[in-house]
């Protein structure tokens, strides 16, 4: 990969972690103000309970797609990023572009996504 690329992809993850981070951020004072808020009956509770939850799964999500990212940013330092961790083969440019912290290629996804159907 050029370094002109390297560089682009650099850039979008950093972008991305820095909107993942505020996000985070965001998502834990929006929890806090739940667990703070009044609840004046079993519907407003039943509805802040829900609330918490998918603040809560959202976290859990962008958690560990910035830890895909961090990853990612280290692999562009120790010069391996875009090489598919299962065949060494270079992952495609297109699917970089969609998904920049990508680990694998789209052949070798596949695979390790029918193998975890099958578990």
């Amino acid at each position: 990969m050029r370094e002109h690329e390297l560089k682009h992809f650099e850039d979008i993850l950093k972008e991305r972690k820095t909107q993942i981070k505020k996000n985070i951020e965001d998502s834990m004072r929006e929890i806090e103000d739940l667990k703070d808020s009044e609840v004046g009956d079993e519907a407003d509770h039943a509805s802040v309970s829900t609330d918490r939850m998918i603040e809560q799964a959202i976290s859990t999500q962008q958690t560990k797609e910035l830890n895909e990212i961090e990853f990612a940013l280290n692999k562009i330092r120790n010069g391996s990023y875009g090489m598919c961790e299962m065949c060494e083969e270079d992952i495609g440019f297109q699917r970089l572009k969609v998904k920049p912290h990508a680990r694998y290629c789209i052949v070798c996804r596949e695979i390790i996504e029918k193998s975890a159907k099958t578990k």
